[in-house]
């Protein structure tokens, strides 16, 4: 036996315990080194005219026995000599692929190079063809081999060099060091026979011996290498017994037959133009499971400093669990062809959570272990593209699709409208063009660019009004004296809205104002002067009905803004009714309180009787003044907090 040396053992031991943190990539690893050794015999075979390949010459091969507990990958690629197995499989982290994929890169770049200068020198110039361009191999470490270690006692490799007429077989149990002897084999390749651990407490390895485990395992990581990965698989049929009866039982009869398990060529990799939708879609049910049609297909290929191909999805409906704590976002990445992530949340943003999609390079840098990426710049660059796309698109279906885009915000405005909020208005340029409100006026959804479309001329401002429901919405005091001044208000019903709102601050130049906030500016100078003359008279009114009220209310004043109603709730300050409604629903919320104002008609009937009361009977006026409070209060869809006291005094009242 050969030993392997003492910083090699440390090394393995890393291999298997530490760089590695998920088992099941063994199979992965196995196949992507198949892979590479087809890719070298076939990069061979077009410069050596004496390589005769044929269509089915280069396959994989998978198999499985229960009984002996093997599983074998076999290739009929360019295989191993003695010398070969020595350096790539005695030395740990040497990569045979790496130093074949470098060679070949140097090779293009000189071939390349002498074409050019050649082909300057006129007619008499050669015409000889540069080298062909340099093979996408996937191994690049030297260490994918040593992930069998994880789910294997034992790896045996039988190999044949091809054009060599000895094999040879390489062997070791990982631990203490390796044999190399000679052995038969028909034909080039390799084969790579893993002997599985037993089961114990902690791991199940009996699922990689079973064709389904094993089936799973190369579509979920391998389904798009780009060679055949066939198994011989089981299958049933029923079997016609002669003199049967027409009511017995079937008989049924067991068979084997060859099944190509991966699908080969990504979907994403072709161009849109030559993929139908039906293809797409199929495709995306199966791959995200869905069983509705995505909305919106995405594809993108990219050539650059990085190259890439990108395939997204927007859903035609949200998952279950999309804004629960559970979901995880992110897209599929690829290297490749290879499954390196099942989802890189570093290639979407928040807002973008709900999109489905995969994304492949062969330019990323990745770690050793291939299951994350060294170079966190070029995730940024297509993470970068891979939003701008998204958001195009969508801006796009807004504008072209209104009712599929009406049907998408439903389903997933809220995020977009988090991402604004979350991210401080950093997003808002992107995506504050994307959100569509209720318009009290128009009676339908509307974009805040159609609403400045509409506008009134001179118009400064954004109106909204934030609330449960937008039918109520449109019947609240403040939104229909607003809309009687001849302005659109915006009826904002998700618990985000207003969040979003206020981060804004303004769209186009134009605030964004709360209509049941402070000033809005809509008063003219004659409300103004009435207003504050109001003021003056029944300055001893107000403060009596600020005493009856206490810290309920921060003051009670002539309101400039109301039409039919007699009173009505508006706030000072950054915390709206509405926000003191959502975030006193929150965990630790307790003390967060809007600073109330009840602004009062002065040209309302009630006024009036309010007044005679101060003069005539203070009892009366602190029950009229808690009573408009509160109603108030349920205009607004704030709890009244005292029922039984204020069914009391409409009772009182009633008498």
């Amino acid at each position: 036996m050969r030993k392997f040396k003492t910083e090699s053992k440390k090394l393995l031991d890393l291999m298997i315990n530490s760089i590695y943190t998920n088992r099941e990539i063994f199979l992965r690893e196995l196949i992507s080194n198949a892979s590479d050794a087809e890719d070298k015999l076939y990069f061979k075979s077009l410069t050596d005219k004496s390589i005769k390949l044929k269509k089915d010459d280069l396959v994989i091969r998978v198999s499985f026995d229960e009984d002996a507990r093997t599983v074998t990958v076999s290739d009929s690629g360019i295989g191993m000599t003695a010398e070969e197995l020595e350096k790539n499989l005695g030395v740990i982290a040497h990569s045979d692929s790496l130093e074949f994929k470098e060679a070949q890169m140097v090779a293009a770049e000189e071939a390349a190079e002498a074409a050019k200068e050649k082909g300057g020198k006129g007619k008499g110039g050669s015409k000889k063809k540069p080298a062909p361009s340099t093979v996408d191999i996937i191994g690049q470490f030297g260490v994918g081999f040593y992930s069998a270690f994880m789910v294997a006692k034992k790896v045996r490799v039988v190999t044949k060099a091809y054009g060599e007429d000895v094999a040879h077989v390489w062997e070791s149990d990982g631990v203490e060091g390796y044999t190399i002897a000679e052995a038969q084999k028909e034909g080039h390749g390799t084969d790579v026979i893993l002997t599985i651990k037993d089961n114990t407490d902690e791991e199940n390895y009996d699922v990689y011996l079973t064709e389904p485990g094993l089936k799973e395992l190369i579509r979920r990581y391998s389904n798009y290498v780009r060679y055949p990965v066939q198994m011989e698989c089981m299958h049933q049929r029923k079997v016609e017994v002669e003199g049967a009866e027409e009511d017995a039982d079937p008989q049924w009869e067991t068979y084997f037959e060859t099944e190509t398990i991966n699908s080969m060529v990504p979907i994403w990799k072709r161009r849109k133009q030559d993929v139908k939708q039906e293809e797409y879609d199929e495709f995306y049910k199966s791959q995200f499971h869905d069983f509705a049609d995505p909305a919106r297909t995405i594809s993108v290929h990219a050539e650059g400093a990085i190259s890439y191909d990108v395939l997204m999805f927007i859903p035609s409906r949200p998952p279950f669990d999309l804004y629960s704590k559970d979901y995880k976002k992110g897209l599929e990445l690829y290297s490749s062809n290879v499954l390196i992530m099942d989802k890189c949340e570093d290639l979407l943003p928040d807002h973008y959570s709900f999109v489905r999609g995969v994304v492949d390079s062969q330019d990323l840098t990745l770690n050793i272990s291939r299951e994350t990426l060294q170079q966190n710049n070029q995730l940024r660059a297509i993470a970068k593209k891979v939003e701008s796309k998204i958001t195009s698109e969508l801006t796009s279906m807004c504008k072209n699709d209104r009712e599929a885009y009406e049907a998408f915000f439903e389903n997933f405005g809220r995020g977009i409208k988090f991402g604004i909020y979350t991210s401080y208005g950093a997003y808002a340029a992107e995506l504050a063009p994307l959100l569509l409100f209720y318009s009290a006026k128009q009676e339908k959804m509307i974009t805040l660019d159609e609403y400045l479309e509409a506008a009134a001329d001179g118009q400064e401002a954004i109106y909204y009004a934030a609330g449960e429901d937008a039918e109520r919405l449109a019947k609240m005091p403040m939104v229909t004296s607003v809309v009687g001044k001849g302005y659109d208000v915006l009826l904002c019903t998700q618990d985000v809205d207003e969040f979003c709102l206020q981060t804004m601050m303004q769209y186009q130049e134009k605030q964004l104002l709360n209509v049941a906030g402070g000033d809005l500016g809509l008063e003219t100078e004659a409300d103004k002067e009435a207003a504050e003359a109001a003021t003056e008279a029944n300055a001893d009114l107000f403060a009596a009905m600020k005493e009856a009220l206490g810290d309920r209310v921060v003051k009670v004043a002539v309101s400039t803004r109301l039409t039919d109603a007699p009173a009505a709730l508006t706030a000072k300050g950054p915390v709206s009714l509405e926000m003191e409604k959502i975030m006193s629903q929150m965990p630790d919320a307790q003390g967060i309180k809007s600073e109330r104002v009840l602004e009062l008609n002065a040209q309302h009937p009630i006024f009036e009787i309010l007044r005679k009361a101060h003069k005539n009977n203070h009892d009366k006026l602190v029950s009229y003044t808690n009573i408009l409070y509160n109603q108030a209060l349920l205009v607004e869809g704030l709890p009244v907090e005292d029922p039984v006291a204020f069914s009391q005094a409409i009772c009182e009242l009633m008498k």
